[in-house]
C-alpha cells in the first residue's frame, strides 16, 4: 500500500515584522533543512482557525518573533497500513527538522503504478477478431 501523508509543523522564525515575511522565511528555512535528502517533500502554508471558527493567517507574530504553521506532504511507499505510513513520515521529516513539533494531519491511500496499470488494462475494451 502507498500513502500520501500530510504533517503539520510549527516552525519558529526570529526577527520578522509581518506574517507574510515570517511565512516566506519559514518556507525557506524548512526547505533548507529538508534538502537535498528530502527534496520530494512538498511544503505549503498551514491553516489556522480561531475557537469561533474564523480563518487566521498561518503565522502568529509577537515581539518580532513568529510561529508559522506549515503543511509538509510526502508519499510513503510499501507500507502495511496508514499508521505505519504516518510513523515513517514523522521519522523521516523529524530527523531533519530537529526541535520542531510535528503532528500528522492526514494519511490518504494512493494508487501505486501497478494498480493504475491494472485498472487501465481492465478499462480497455475487449477486441473481437
Amino acid at each position: 500500500m502507498d500513502c500520501r501523508v500530510v504533517v503539520e509543523a510549527a516552525v519558529p522564525v526570529y526577527d520578522v515584522g509581518t506574517a507574510d515575511e515570517a511565512v516566506r522565511i519559514a518556507i525557506s528555512k524548512t526547505g533548507e533543512m529538508l534538502n537535498p535528502d528530502l527534496s520530494y517533500v512538498e511544503i505549503d502554508t498551514g491553516t489556522r482557525t480561531s475557537p469561533a471558527g474564523e480563518e487566521l493567517p498561518p503565522a502568529f507574530v509577537a515581539a518580532d518573533e513568529a510561529l508559522v504553521a506549515l503543511e509538509l506532504s510526502m508519499d510513503v511507499f510499501n507500507v502495511e497500513r496508514a499508521e505505519h505510513a504516518s510513523r515513517v513520515a514523522r521519522k523521516e521529516i523529524g530527523q531533519r527538522l530537529r526541535n520542531i513539533p510535528l503532528t500528522v494531519l492526514d494519511v490518504e491511500e494512493i494508487e501505486s503504478d501497478e494498480e493504475r496499470e491494472d485498472a487501465d488494462e481492465s478499462d480497455a475494451p475487449d477486441e473481437e477478431p
